[in-house]
C-alpha cells in the first residue's frame, strides 16, 4: 500500500507516504536505512536517490521507488517512538497538506467523459477525446480553500479521477499505455460557468487562481486500484451532489494515453483529470453555485477525500 503526499512539518517541505495517521517521511528514513548500513554520506546519498522534490521522484522511475521501499521497509522494522525522535515518523495531525506536485510539466484535463455529464448539459458525445490544459498555478491543495472570484458568482464543482504519469513517452499504444502511469489522485476541476461558456474554448473558465483542489495523496499502482471501477462521489455541505463510477469512462485511460501522446509526448509527473460524471451545479433547477462558507468533498474509491472550504476573493 503506497499513498505519498507533500507536506509541511516544522517549517520544512517533506514527501511522505502515509501509514496509517502518520506519514513515513521516506528522505530520512532512506538515510537512516543507509546509515544503519554503513554507508557514508548517507543523508546526501538519500538526497540524490530519493529526493523531497515531487517532480524529481516521478522522474526517478524504478530507482526511486525501490529506495522508496527500502525507506518504508526500514521504518517498518523499527520502534514507532524511536522512528518519531529520529523524524522518521510524523503524524499526519501536525502536518498541513501541500499540493501533490506542484510543478507538473503539464495538466490535461478531458472534457466530457461521461455520458450522463455530456446529456445533463445539453452537449454531444464527442467521437474523440475533448481535452484542455489546466495551469499548474491554479493548484489548491486539500484543506486549502477555494477562491469564489469577485468577477462571478457561478463557480461550480467537478470532481475527478486524475492520472498521474511516471513513465514518459510519445506515440504510446494502449496496449503499452498502463506501464506509463505512476498512479492516481482525486482532482476538482472547478469551473466558473460564466467564464467557461462566454466562449469556445474554455482557458478562462478553468484557470482561475486557486481553482484546482488536488490530493491529498498519490496512490501509486503498487495499490493495485482499478482506475475503471471506481465510485466517485462529490459532497456539497455534506451533501451527495455526484454519485458514479469510472466505468462510466466514455474513453479510458489507455485511449487517452495514446491520444495525447500522439501530439505531446507525456512526461513524468503530468497529470489527467478524466473528467466529472453528471451532477454538476449549473444544470441543477435552479442551479447550485459554490459560496463562500461551503465545504466541497470529493471521494474516489480506494484513493481518500479530497475536501476543501470555499471563501470569497478580497480584492
Amino acid at each position: 500500500m503506497t499513498k505519498i503526499a507533500r507536506y509541511s512539518h516544522a517549517g520544512l517541505e517533506r514527501l511522505g507516504v502515509l501509514r496509517g495517521e502518520d506519514y513515513i517521511d521516506a528522505n530520512r528514513a532512506l538515510a537512516a536505512s543507509y546509515a544503519a548500513a554503513g554507508k557514508p554520506n548517507s543523508a546526501a546519498l538519500a538526497d540524490a536517490i530519493l529526493p523531497v522534490d515531487a517532480l524529481a521522484f516521478f522522474r526517478g522511475g524504478e530507482t526511486t521507488l525501490d529506495a522508496l521501499a527500502e525507506a518504508v521497509a526500514y521504518v517498518d522494522a523499527v520502534d514507532d517512538e524511536a522512528a518519531r525522535r529520529a523524524g522518521l515518523l510524523v503524524s499526519v495531525s501536525e502536518t498541513t497538506t501541500l499540493v501533490p506536485i506542484p510543478n507538473p510539466p503539464k495538466i490535461i484535463c478531458v472534457a466530457r467523459n461521461f455520458g450522463k455529464h455530456a446529456v445533463e448539459a445539453g452537449l454531444a458525445i464527442s467521437e474523440i477525446p475533448i481535452l484542455f490544459a489546466r495551469f499548474a498555478a491554479t493548484q489548491v491543495a486539500d484543506g486549502a480553500p477555494v477562491v469564489v472570484p469577485a468577477v462571478s458568482d457561478q463557480v461550480d464543482w467537478e470532481g475527478e479521477l486524475a492520472v498521474v504519469i511516471g513513465t514518459g513517452g510519445q506515440h504510446i499504444s494502449q496496449a503499452d499505455a498502463f506501464a506509463h502511469v505512476a498512479g492516481y489522485t482525486i482532482f476538482n476541476d472547478v469551473s466558473v460557468r460564466d467564464y467557461q461558456f462566454r466562449v469556445t474554448q474554455y482557458t478562462g473558465g478553468k484557470n482561475f487562481f486557486a481553482s484546482g483542489p488536488i490530493g491529498p495523496t498519490i496512490t501509486l499502482v503498487d495499490e493495485g486500484i482499478d482506475p475503471h471501477d471506481a465510485r466517485i462521489v462529490t459532497r456539497l455541505n455534506g451533501e451527495v451532489m455526484q454519485d458514479a463510477s469510472t466505468e462510466e469512462f466514455i474513453f479510458d485511460i489507455p485511449t487517452i494515453i495514446e491520444h495525447i501522446s500522439e501530439f505531446i509526448p507525456l512526461e513524468p509527473g503530468d497529470i489527467i483529470p478524466m473528467g466529472t460524471p453528471a451532477g454538476v451545479g449549473f444544470k441543477r433547477t435552479p442551479p447550485v453555485f459554490l459560496r463562500a462558507g461551503d465545504v466541497i468533498e470529493v471521494t474516489v474509491e480506494g484513493l481518500g477525500t479530497l475536501r476543501n472550504p470555499v471563501i470569497a476573493e478580497v480584492r
